[in-house]
């Protein structure tokens, strides 16, 4: 049922044709042909509002369609402007990875509407990301594309699949539906077909649709064959002596097929055009082959030499390597330069007339007939190089050259085909979308265009168009005439004299298009009938689409096709890894109607499962994708191509499953900080439990809560403390409540008098209590000593032997706890202080004491003639930390005990006796200790951990911020290591068939911060840490709110906050600790129980150990094992292991062995340093193992220590010359020189990837025994290994990056530039501060080296005060005190996005890239600040609020007495 237009659009006013189609595109399927600017996509907007408004809540999304990526933007941002919905738009650079489920499930929960290419949305249903049932309207623009095998025909084969009632409405948008005048009615009906529509054109409003889409004038303009030469161009022309006809064909330049285009040019556009072009052509060539030998010579060069090169020195020696024929070619161009390119600022000459073709010739005295101030036109073309040529041409042609600006535009060209195809191979979207921006803005008023400015974008109406090449057919002839729609536009065919075919078949095109027209434009829509799924009127033949197979993976409804299937293998290919070294992965197809597909021997698969043979097809294309459809059945079967027909899951994608197919939380909405309750055993309840705590093994007190404590042990204060198990405390029933709080009250006093010097209101959660003989409270020495909570003032029963035994306190002087020295009646108030001494300021001790102790003009009360005592100040921890080590954690100050005196009348003494107040003194640790230990228990049970032994747990578990003195920062860093190490051996034991892309873009899921994330809190986790600061300035046992105090039940759990990304920390810390409990056994039992994808708890040589036979080894191999010390079982293992990509043969190469190896070297590197440095920082242990885990330092060892250079199997001269070039260099390098200055050298990577090959290929050959392989490793490595230690300085290049990450600057880059034009590799390297150059260029043979000299530079420059260029005057983010020179505290930063890339995938070179990667440097090289605190009590502490408490405390002491 129609719906009226005011009821669904307020923005839109249609014009009376477009509501007419829009009504009729409302009761079925409908294509509107109608001309080009007569408003389709108001049309489609229009019913893309009605569509949604009649389906709300159904889930449902509009897709609208185009045939070309810079349609995408046009359609999507007037599509968002005039309706309220939410348009996304996709393309080949905007659209999310396929692998990317979470980020397309987003992007379709969040949109209404999709514009996108059709090749996108068709892969979004091959991988099942989207079904046809879920899309309500389906718009195809320039929908005449819908047939043979373009990707809108494929995408109408998943409609027909899909159930009837299912379907999208389908709206199709042409101006030419018709594509074969000669059999009208056919080629509509295949369109019909294909699209399951009808073709619709205006009816009623006839003459309004003329009046907003006229037709210009259109006449044929007829010029004069060319001549077979031009008398008067210069005889000296290029062509002549360039001499291309007897240039040597192995140079490397394709003379054929230039010279082909080189006729073309000279009969279309003249001499001087086809000299253009050859010019252009040969000038690309000729740099691209002189850039590559010159740089290949200069690899073979000196660090000295290649600087003298660099620093301007003849560069003669060089030019043995370039071919003399390149010379005389470069030779020659150089002179026609300024004939055909001229320098900038320089005029260009002129091109006369007679130096170019009559058809040129004609073409300017139109184009200078037709001009006007406000002329706009367009010319168009076949060819992109007469394009190109034409453009360059026409503004310097005398009669136009002050009126014609012009510009070329054409489409992509080849992809794939690099700088070593044609020159003019076509222009990327940015230069499409500037040439069309220019001509909109009018700076340009003319293009000269192939067939991409047909149709789609959208170009101001034009007064002159001219078809400067023959019309190939209708559709063409349509949209270019359509580009001419001013009501005096005129719309040229230029055709030639005496060409008559050219004029007949344009004049079947004009006095055709009413007749074809009335094919569709009188017929009513009748009821649809159902097609069939596709009848083409070309290839592929109709019996083969009738063998054609469809395949739907059962468990996703992911669907291969013949249409998909060679973009599919060409994209699996596509991912395997290469160096510089090896050309593109691709498969190679054979035979003609049975076609035979080769898969590279890079993919790990045994040489029958790498030839796939098709069935027989009547054309070849048809053979093609049947063969292609059967090798990706087959790699599906094989799970090289997963469920959803992806080869690898994308490095960049959220995946919402692990490579175990196990769901992965969305982590995408927890907060930075955690509000967290962590489990904590302090409570009170209806039960307490009573836990004797012995020091020395001697029972001192008793340590009450409600929670049955776990034993523990400490060292605390150079005594050995333990707690025994607890016993239920039985409280007599009417005494219960008096002594709970009698408990209470004394715990407070000695909290007071030993721990905190301040008073506690809260409730506490547990009690030191003294004990009898037999172990029981003891509730009289309780009582005695709360009846005198602040002491006694009654020193007449004590004497000497008190002295060093009793704990004292001065009463003006709260919180300063003393030790009885001895009395001292040698001396009095009135006593004359020694010299020196603080005191010593005034003329007696007792004017001292009033000036210090005088408040508000109330001076206390001190006697001339009492007695003083002398006492030792009490030094308190100022943090509860201890040792695991069981290291004596020293007091605050660690100085020698300081003596004071007081008059005695101002001292009380506490009721306590010494054993109890030295008990108090350690609560705090002893408090620490069992809650850690409890923690860590609490944590191996929940999660069912493994018996990871108590004080490992316990580091993997506290969290820097907690200043504990130990933290999982260490473990966390050594677990990083084990995690890679066992996700590796998963997936590559699980996935034998995938190659080293597609396994590492696994690892990163499996590893990735968001999937530790997700599975700690899928677990718990969160509940066990310890972020406790261990400050004791404030007790923290106490009841932490109502809701605990009032509980009916103990609640045993602590609001605490922490950082999110502290749970990640934590899952790696735990494998760390695991690893170093029980070796790799138990860590793969702990990564079980926490979730991670490790294949499941059984050791690898229990699971593993079978799947390699056994075979000899070859005799290559014998020098190898020698060096090795180690005797190989499995020879298939070292050959694969030594062939490099480029080396073709049946086996695999060394990529999965590689990928394996390096995980190993980590963490055997990782495990040495952890445990050889006990001491060093989580920053220290992973910059060490950075300098020995690198490529130079493996290159090094591959060839001085195991001559893999020598067995390295490689077919490409390129890599074996720069390899040679680096022997000499590692065979005379010490180790020290590596791991020191490593960063200057920049080997191949084929050296460290070979070492770490056969690291691979060892662990694999022990039966996967990693102890086994660790030890050999270890001894290949021992020259390194030796060399490192904690304090290795860093390299330029991270010293810049954590100072500028420190400075807080986001807009610092590296740049790479080239030392002279004709190296094509970059060799110079700047910094940039804010787009500005710092420092540089730098120029070096090795890019690391001139990295790291500009890096050095770019410090000293950026710190140096006196430098224009100081950061603080270059750079422009918001200023949070960047450091000075010197300076070197961090600067508070904000958090690292939850998925921070790899550091090898950060771009240095932009300034994101460098800021996040230098935030990562800082992180993994500086550890966190722990900050002291003062000493409570301290009179550095003293402010106004601690003197009033001191004055309340001082009444209460008044009061007591």
């Amino acid at each position: 049922m129609s719906v009226p237009l005011d009821q669904i659009s307020d923005v839109l006013l249609p014009r009376r044709y477009q509501e007419e189609i829009f009504v009729r595109a409302q009761q079925s399927n409908v294509i509107a042909a109608l001309d080009t600017g007569s408003g389709k996509t108001y049309i489609s907007t229009l019913l893309i509002k009605w569509i949604v408004a009649e389906n709300p809540g159904k889930e449902k999304i509009v897709v609208f369609l185009v045939p070309k990526v810079a349609l995408v933007q046009q359609q999507g941002e007037f599509i968002a402007k005039q309706t309220s919905l939410r348009v996304r738009q996709f393309s080949g650079a905007t659209a999310h990875e396929m692998g990317d489920r979470t980020g397309w499930k987003k992007e379709f929960d969040d949109s209404d509407v999709f514009v996108m290419t059709a090749q996108i949305f068709l892969n979004i249903l091959t991988h099942s990301h989207w079904r046809m049932d879920k899309v309500s309207l389906l718009i195809f623009d320039e929908c005449h594309h819908t047939r043979k095998n373009h990707a809108y025909n494929g995408i109408m084969r998943e409609y027909f699949q899909t159930p009837p009632t299912s379907r999208p409405k389908i709206f199709g948008m042409t101006a030419s539906p018709i594509w074969n005048p000669k059999n009208a009615a056919e080629s509509l009906a295949i369109l019909e077909r294909n699209l399951d529509a009808k073709v619709i054109a205006v009816k009623e409003h006839v003459d309004e649709l003329t009046g907003h889409a006229p037709r210009p004038e259109e006449y044929i303009q007829v010029y004069p064959a060319p001549p077979t030469s031009y008398p008067n161009y210069p005889t000296r022309s290029l062509r002549q002596r360039l001499d291309l006809e007897n240039f040597p064909p192995d140079i490397g330049i394709p003379v054929d097929k230039i010279m082909t285009r080189y006729e073309v040019t000279f009969y279309s556009l003249g001499p001087f055009g086809a000299e253009y072009f050859l010019y252009t052509e040969i000038k690309q060539r000729v740099t691209q082959l002189i850039q590559e030998l010159v740089e290949n010579a200069m690899d073979t060069l000196t660090t000295d030499q290649y600087a003298m090169i660099v620093a301007g020195g003849a560069s003669s020696n060089l030019a043995v390597t370039i071919p003399p024929q390149l010379r005389a070619l470069e030779t020659v161009l150089a002179e026609f330069q300024s004939f055909f390119v001229p320098e900038d600022g320089t005029e260009p000459t002129l091109i006369p007339l007679a130096w170019c073709s009559p058809k040129v010739k004609v073409l300017s005295e139109v184009l200078l007939t037709r001009y006007t101030s406000t002329f706009q036109g367009i010319v168009f073309v076949e060819q992109r190089h007469i394009a190109s040529c034409l453009a360059a041409m026409l503004p310097r042609i005398p009669l136009l050259a002050h009126l014609i600006k012009s510009e070329g535009l054409v489409g992509h060209g080849t992809t794939g085909g690099g700088m070593t195809k044609a020159q003019l191979k076509g222009m990327a979207n940015r230069g499409q979308q500037d040439t069309v921006k220019m001509f909109r803005d009018r700076q340009l008023n003319l293009l000269v265009a192939t067939s991409v400015a047909e149709e789609g974008l959208d170009f101001p109406a034009c007064d002159l168009v001219i078809r400067f090449d023959p019309v190939q057919h209708m559709v063409g002839y349509l949209q270019s005439r359509g580009r001419a729609r001013h009501k005096t536009s005129t719309f040229i065919i230029m055709v030639q004299d005496g060409a008559q075919a050219q004029a007949e078949r344009y004049l079947q095109f004009l006095h055709s298009e009413p007749h074809l027209k009335k094919v569709y434009q009188d017929r009513d829509i009748r009821a649809e009938v159902q097609q069939e799924e596709e009848v083409e009127d070309e290839v592929p033949d109709p019996d083969d689409l009738a063998e054609r197979e469809r395949y739907v993976v059962p468990s996703t409804g992911a669907i291969l096709t013949y249409n998909s299937a060679i973009g599919l293998l060409n994209h699996l290919c596509s991912l395997i890894p290469r160096d510089r070294f090896t050309p593109m992965h691709t498969p190679k197809y054979s035979g003609d109607y049975s076609s035979t597909v080769q898969l590279p021997s890079s993919l790990p698969l045994p040489p029958e499962l790498l030839v796939y043979n098709g069935p027989l097809r009547r054309s070849k294309k048809e053979a093609k994708r049947a063969a292609a459809f059967l090798a990706v059945k087959s790699l599906h079967a094989l799970n090289v191509f997963d469920d959803y027909l992806l080869p690898a899951k994308s490095s960049h994608a959220t995946d919402n499953e692990d490579p175990d197919g196990v769901a992965i939380t969305d982590v995408s909405t927890i907060p930075d900080i955690l509000n967290v309750r962590i489990r904590d055993p302090w409570c009170v309840g209806s039960t307490l439990w009573l836990h004797i705590v012995y020091v020395d093994g001697v029972a001192t007190a008793g340590l009450v809560t409600g929670t049955s404590l776990p034993p523990t042990d400490l060292v605390a204060s150079g005594n050995f403390i333990s707690v025994a198990n607890g016993t239920e405390l039985v409280f007599h029933a009417l005494d219960a409540s008096s002594q709970r709080r009698a408990m209470q009250d004394y715990t407070r006093m000695g909290v007071w008098w030993c721990i905190t010097g301040r008073g506690i209101t809260l409730p506490l959660t547990c009690y030191l209590v003294p004990i009898t003989r037999d172990l029981k409270v003891d509730y009289d020495a309780i009582e005695l000593a709360i009846a005198h909570p602040y002491g006694s003032y009654n020193w007449d029963d004590i004497g000497e032997e008190q002295y060093g035994h009793l704990m004292y306190m001065n009463n003006k002087e709260f919180g300063r706890p003393l030790l009885l020295h001895k009395f001292r009646p040698d001396v009095t108030p009135l006593s004359t202080p020694p010299g020196g001494s603080k005191e010593s300021a005034y003329p007696t001790y007792r004017d001292y004491w009033l000036h210090k102790y005088t408040r508000k003009n109330h001076a206390p009360h001190i006697s001339t003639d009492g007695p003083c005592v002398e006492g030792l100040v009490l030094s308190r921890h100022s943090s509860s930390a201890y040792s695991l080590e069981n290291k004596p954690v020293p007091a605050f100050g660690s100085k020698e005990p300081t003596t004071v005196i007081f008059p005695r009348e101002l001292c009380r003494w506490i009721l306590m006796p010494e054993h109890m107040w030295r008990t108090f003194f350690i609560l705090p640790q002893l408090c620490h200790r069992i809650t850690d230990v409890y923690r860590a228990r609490e944590v191996r049970i929940t999660l069912k951990l493994p018996p990871i032994v108590d004080d490992l747990l316990i580091q993997a578990i506290t969290l820097p911020s907690a200043n504990a003195g130990f933290n999982n920062q260490r473990l966390e860093t050594f677990g990083d290591a084990v995690l890679k190490l066992c996700a590796v051996v998963h997936l590559y034991t699980k996935y034998p068939h995938r190659h080293e892309g597609q396994l590492d873009n696994m690892k990163r899921t499996s590893i990735a911060n968001r999937t530790l994330l997700a599975r700690a809190l899928e677990r718990g986790l969160e509940q066990h840490l310890s972020p406790e600061t261990q400050s004791i300035r404030t007790w923290r046992y106490t009841v932490g709110s109502e809701e605990e105090q009032y509980s009916l039940r103990p609640v045993r759990s602590a609001l605490r906050q922490f950082p999110r990304r502290s749970l990640q920390d934590c899952m790696e810390a735990i494998l760390g600790a695991s690893f170093a409990t029980g070796g790799i056994d138990m860590a793969l039992r702990a990564g079980t129980a926490l979730g991670l994808s490790f294949g499941g708890p059984a050791p690898w040589y229990v699971r593993y150990s079978h799947l390699c036979p056994e075979a000899p080894v070859s005799p290559l191999f014998k020098d190898l094992q020698e060096r090795l010390v180690y005797s190989f079982s499995h020879g298939q293992l070292l050959l694969e292991a030594i062939t490099h990509p480029s080396f073709r043969t049946d086996n695999s190469s060394y990529q999965r062995l590689e990928f394996l190896g390096d995980a190993l070297v980590d963490l055997v590197v990782t495990d040495y340093l952890y445990r050889k440095f006990p001491s060093a920082t989580s920053g220290q242990l992973s910059w060490a193992r950075s300098r020995a885990v690198c490529a130079p330092a493996l290159a090094c060892l591959a060839v001085k220590k195991l001559a893999l250079h020598k067995l390295l199997l490689i077919n490409n001269v390129e890599l074996s010359m720069a390899i040679s070039n680096y022997i000499p260099i590692f065979e005379e390098i010490s180790a020290e020189e590596v791991v020191l200055h490593g960063w200057k050298y920049d080997p191949p990577k084929a050296l460290s990837d070979v070492f770490e090959s056969i690291m691979g290929a060892l662990f694999i050959d022990c039966e996967w025994n990693y102890d086994k392989a660790a030890a050999i490793v270890e001894v290949i490595m021992e020259d390194l290994l030796v060399v490192l230690r904690p304090d290795l300085p860093k390299d330029p290049m991270t010293e810049l990056m954590v100072w500028v990450a420190q400075s807080g600057c986001r807009c610092v880059s590296f740049s790479k530039s080239h030392s002279r034009p004709e190296v094509r590799r970059a060799d110079c390297m700047s910094v940039l501060v804010h787009g500005k150059t710092v420092a540089g260029p730098v120029a070096a043979r090795e890019l690391s080296l001139a990295k790291g000299l500009a890096s050095d530079l770019a410090r000293a420059v950026l710190s140096d005060p006196d430098s224009p260029h100081h950061l603080s005057r270059v750079c422009e983010c918001p200023k949070k005190g960047a450091p000075h020179s010197g300076q070197t505290q961090a600067q508070p930063q904000e958090p690292l996005p939850l998925d921070v890339p790899d550091k090898d995938e950060l771009d240095d070179e932009t300034d994101e890239g460098f800021f996040i990667l230098a935030r990562i440097l800082l992180e993994e090289t500086q550890e966190p600040v722990v900050e002291e605190e003062e000493e409570p009590g301290s009179d550095s502490e003293r402010t106004e609020g601690n003197w009033v408490e001191e004055e309340e405390v001082a009444k209460m002491m008044q009061v007591d007495a």
